[in-house]
């Protein structure tokens, strides 16, 4: 398993929260979405699904990874 702390804009709510989650389980991972600090910390399995594609998930649900 792949550990990975994410910079993550335009998250505001628990909306976002679930958003982004679900995005990162879906992918076969999991994610703890920090909002005060804007950070996600992902964990996954590197063999399954690679960093670029969590990235595009959650970018796909309308926030920004920088």
């Amino acid at each position: 398993m792949q550990s990975v702390t994410l910079q993550v804009k335009g998250m505001s709510c628990g909306h976002c929260v679930k958003s982004v989650e679900g995005a990162v389980k879906n992918l076969g991972g999991t994610a703890e979405v920090d909002l005060a600090s804007g950070q996600v910390a992902v964990r996954y399995d590197d063999s399954q699904v690679k960093l670029e594609a969590i990235k595009e998930a959650i970018e796909d649900q309308g926030y920004d990874v920088v």
